[in-house]
């Protein structure tokens, strides 16, 4: 009986291990044995394998069963995989990040540029051992001159009765409160501080030029003198860009009673007008015929100027006055009146052309093509009118404002100048001029600009490239005198260092090269960009250069078009964001009726 239970023992404890090595890793346990070897005592360890008891059992086999139970049953669902966001919600992301990242970095450039305003330079101050300099004008030949010209080359001394830089482009916005006139001025000191060297400019009215004494001689024309209002001042160079004054064709009555178009005092008048003519029309117990009369508005001019005005005066009433004063909205009319066959006769397709008189139909503007104004008194327009089948006849316009877009007439200084000169003695139109802008007849005296004939239209585009071929041809001539200096120098010392011959001969051969690169200046070649004019309802024409041909559009993603244009155009940053503003300020509050 003894034997059988231990028997069970031994059988239970082996099954026990089975189990156990199994579950874990066999484990061991020293034992002590004692033998006795030569007299000695030596004790050595023996390993065997332990069983563990039955709790470490149970512990040691709880990890696996759970691990198994959460393989085969789960307590709760897991949650399901997140979806990958769409192609379209991808790319709405990113484009809203790269809004982001624009409108920081437009931030910064706009704070950067501002900052550069504030804090200019320090300039080189004139050296007298240099030539003077002398520019006449800030308009667009000569500020684009300036611009380029490097002017620690001379002694540069700029004329002008405008202490500022004009972006007639968008004058005729400036005459409904589309756009603010200072938001289209930059000035000319502004401009002239961050030159390289110092420029002398003078606020007043060159009266004269003294061609044989080389003086232009200058008047204050400010409403504050001094106790010196006219002096002279002396020139080594002479650059005119003093442009063009407005046209009136000797007909009479013009000069007096119409509005002119070239300047801010214009734009502002006309602004003025605009409003008594409404204010008028508006007044108590106004007679029917007189209310007609005085919301009648006349341009005479069909080019860029008088259009894009016309559209925009149409558009201040469709979307202003007919608004706060609709009682006599519907008895306004704008009437443009061109002595040619067509409205925008130079730099225009006649797609664009007969594009431009359909939508004044549709927005009622009147063209009146052919029609030569003879007379203006106070309240009408005689003119006359050449019919299809070639007759004349008379017409009478009453008008409330009239506004004189067309013609450019010599400035009597131009005049005083080409009586001078024998060369200019069949010029009728301005200076005429060489390939160069050299003045012919002259030394030393070049013209840009309106008040230059060089066989262009007289545009703010030929102007400004003018401008900039002068100042490349200015700092070249600096450039080639320098060189011949530095030649001269060279060759004269190249007998008293014999041992350096060879290294001066190399410097004299190079700068003998960069003279002969200097020199090849190709005359001046106006190359046309294209022409753009708004003609209203937030629609524009143009008719720009496209790889070796023309691309004539209209409609309003041409107006997006124009718009882009124009605003790379201003001068500055200033003035981008200014009349970026005034656009926005305009489109969500309209324009301003106030009467000053």
């Amino acid at each position: 009986m003894a034997s059988s239970s231990r028997t069970l023992v031994r059988l239970a404890g082996s099954q026990l291990g089975v189990t156990v090595q199994r579950l874990h890793p066999p484990m061991t346990v020293s034992t002590s044995v004692t033998r006795s070897v030569a007299g000695f005592t030596t004790t050595s360890c023996a390993r065997k394998p332990a069983l563990p008891s039955p709790f470490a059992l149970i512990a040691s086999t709880r990890p696996v069963a759970s691990r198994q139970f959460r393989r085969c049953y789960a307590d709760a669902s897991s949650p399901p995989p997140k979806k990958k966001p769409g192609r379209i919600r991808s790319t709405f992301k990113w484009l809203r990040r790269f809004a982001y990242l624009s409108i920081l970095g437009l931030v910064g450039v706009v704070a950067y540029d501002g900052y550069k305003d504030r804090h200019p330079h320090e300039q080189y101050p004139p050296d007298p051992q240099k030539k003077t300099l002398v520019v006449l004008g800030t308009g667009w030949g000569s500020v684009a001159f300036l611009k380029k010209l490097d002017t620690s080359n001379y002694n540069v001394v700029v004329i002008s009765n405008r202490n500022y830089f004009l972006f007639t482009p968008l004058l005729p916005s400036c005459t409904t409160g589309q756009i603010e006139h200072r938001s289209i001025m930059e000035p000319v000191r502004q401009i002239l501080r961050h030159k390289k060297a110092a420029v002398t400019f003078y606020e007043a009215e060159a009266t004269k030029i003294d061609y044989e004494r080389k003086v232009v001689k200058i008047t204050d024309n400010s409403d504050i003198k001094g106790d010196v209002s006219e002096t002279e001042v002396p020139y080594d160079m002479l650059v005119i860009g003093v442009g063009a004054e407005n046209a009136t064709f000797g007909i009479p009555g013009v000069r007096e009673h119409s509005c002119f178009l070239k300047e801010i005092r214009d734009a502002q008048a006309i602004r003025t007008k605009i409003m008594d003519c409404v204010e008028t029309a508006a007044f108590k117990d106004q007679t029917q015929e007189e209310i007609d009369r005085l919301l009648h508005m006349v341009v005479v001019g069909g080019g860029p100027t008088g259009v894009e005005f016309a559209g925009e005066l149409r558009d201040f009433f469709d979307e202003d006055i007919k608004k706060l004063i609709p009682e006599i909205a519907p008895r306004f009319k704008v009437t443009l009146i061109e002595a040619l066959p067509n409205v925008l006769p130079m730099g225009f397709s006649k797609q664009l052309i007969d594009y431009t008189e359909s939508t004044f139909k549709e927005e009622h503007i009147e063209i009146k093509t052919k029609t030569m104004v003879k007379r203006v008194t106070d309240k009408t327009v005689e003119a006359e009118v050449t019919g299809p089948d070639g007759k004349k006849s008379m017409v009478t316009i009453p008008y409330g404002l009239l506004v004189w877009a067309t013609g450019n007439a010599v400035r009597p200084v131009v005049k005083d100048l080409m009586s001078q000169i024998p060369a200019q003695k069949d010029s009728r139109r301005g200076l005429a001029v060489n390939e160069y802008l050299v003045v012919q007849g002259t030394r030393d005296v070049w013209a840009v600009g309106d008040c230059a004939v060089a066989g262009y239209a007289p545009t703010a585009q030929v102007a400004s490239q003018e401008g900039t071929f002068l100042a490349k041809l200015f700092n070249n001539m600096a450039m080639t005198e320098t060189l011949q200096n530095r030649v001269h120098e060279l060759s004269a010392g190249l007998n008293l260092k014999p041992g350096d011959a060879a290294e001066v001969a190399r410097e004299i051969e190079s700068a003998e090269k960069q003279l002969r690169r200097i020199k090849d200046i190709k005359p001046f070649q106006y190359s046309h960009q294209g022409s753009l004019a708004y003609i209203g309802s937030e629609k524009a024409v143009a008719d720009v250069a496209w790889l070796n041909g023309n691309l004539a559009t209209g409609g309003k993603l041409t107006y997006l078009f124009w718009r882009s244009i124009y605003l790379s155009m201003c001068f500055s940053t200033r003035n981008r964001v200014l009349v970026a503003m005034d656009w926005i300020k305009a489109k969500i509050y309209g324009r301003d009726v106030s009467r000053e």
